[in-house]
């Protein structure tokens, strides 16, 4: 309830007026519409795609030990995907979670 709130006063703050809250359906599922307005569940790697709640908390050098398949995993979780050598992947990774003054 408080997440409702805190969303809806955002919302009322940033553009200046209030909206009429319309219900949200399919939340957190990934709905195709056909032409005739029936919603199936899609199919494919996005249908199941959720962004980890929490940032990783690798270190440059658990980074730089850490094995290919887990670097893949880890970009996988986050919907990225890189085609390089395992160096390439790991210095991606390091450029994408790692703060500028941990590089």
């Amino acid at each position: 309830m408080a997440l409702k709130w805190l969303v809806y006063s955002a919302h009322t703050i940033v553009l200046g007026h209030p909206q009429k809250e319309e219900p949200v359906q399919g939340v957190g599922k990934s709905l195709k519409v056909s032409k005739d307005g029936s919603e199936t569940p899609a199919q494919g790697p996005a249908a199941g795609f959720q962004v980890p709640l929490h940032y990783p908390r690798y270190k440059k050098e658990d980074y730089k030990k850490m094995e290919e398949w887990k670097v893949d995993n880890l970009l996988g979780q986050y919907g990225l995907s890189f085609k390089g050598s395992l160096d390439e992947k790991r210095a991606y990774a390091m450029g994408t979670f790692l703060w500028p003054d941990q590089l």
